[in-house]
């Protein structure tokens, strides 16, 4: 579904190189859910970014669903990102100006899918979105714009779900239970999952465990 082979990233700050990723290996199977742990400004997003196609690395290769970002254009990495990945931030990211409905049916205007789905229904009752499909964004809860922002992120039933610290503007109740309903509706859905975060705890619900280290990957128990 994912691999990351010999990824190798630096960035240049005047005279000095900070090199974040020293020949990082990832893989990502299907239905797969894996977190990375690290400290703050480690690599851990740029690693995510490079993964999803959002960045390029120094070296080394990317491969989604069989495809090596390299060898794609803009425009087909701008499709591939459209119809087969999801994204979830800590910035939720949200369409001011619209509603909920609006909001989390957007990803699938764009591949343009029909919006009465039993899966839009599955994921709205999941999440709680229900009674809330007429409000402005603008007007929820914090807790409730990231619900939207998962719902929207998974509406189009994604191959792959990114999400970089997609907790880490809520409290610590409201982070176990968006978590404990994300890693619900990806295991449902088939999708495979690339979490960021710092957190141990939030890291837990995943399959996997890796902390990201001094540019390197190592596997945690």
């Amino acid at each position: 579904m994912l691999n990351l082979k010999s990824i190798t990233k630096s960035f240049h700050d005047g005279e000095s190189e900070l090199q974040v990723l020293r020949g990082v290996d990832l893989h990502l199977g299907p239905g797969e859910s894996l977190a990375l742990l690290g400290a703050s400004g480690n690599g851990k997003s740029t690693l995510l970014q490079i993964a999803a196609g959002l960045e390029s690395p120094d070296s080394g290769e990317v491969l989604i669903l069989g495809r090596s970002l390299a060898s794609q254009s803009e425009r087909e990495l701008a499709l591939l990102r459209r119809q087969h990945l999801g994204f979830v931030f800590q910035q939720f990211n949200l369409l001011p100006g619209l509603d909920v409905s609006d909001n989390l049916l957007f990803q699938r205007r764009l591949n343009r899918l029909p919006p009465d789905d039993p899966w839009i229904e599955e994921i709205s009752a999941v999440l709680g979105l229900a009674p809330l499909m007429n409000r402005p964004v603008e007007v929820l809860s914090s807790g409730q714009q990231q619900r939207v922002a998962i719902a929207r992120a998974l509406a189009h039933r994604p191959r792959v779900l990114f999400a970089d610290e997609p907790t880490g503007n809520l409290h610590d109740t409201l982070s176990r239970q968006v978590m404990d309903l994300m890693v619900k509706l990806v295991a449902e859905s088939a999708c495979s999952l690339l979490l960021v975060t710092h957190n141990r705890e939030m890291a837990s619900y995943a399959d996997r465990q890796l902390l990201l280290e001094e540019g390197h990957l190592h596997e945690l128990a």
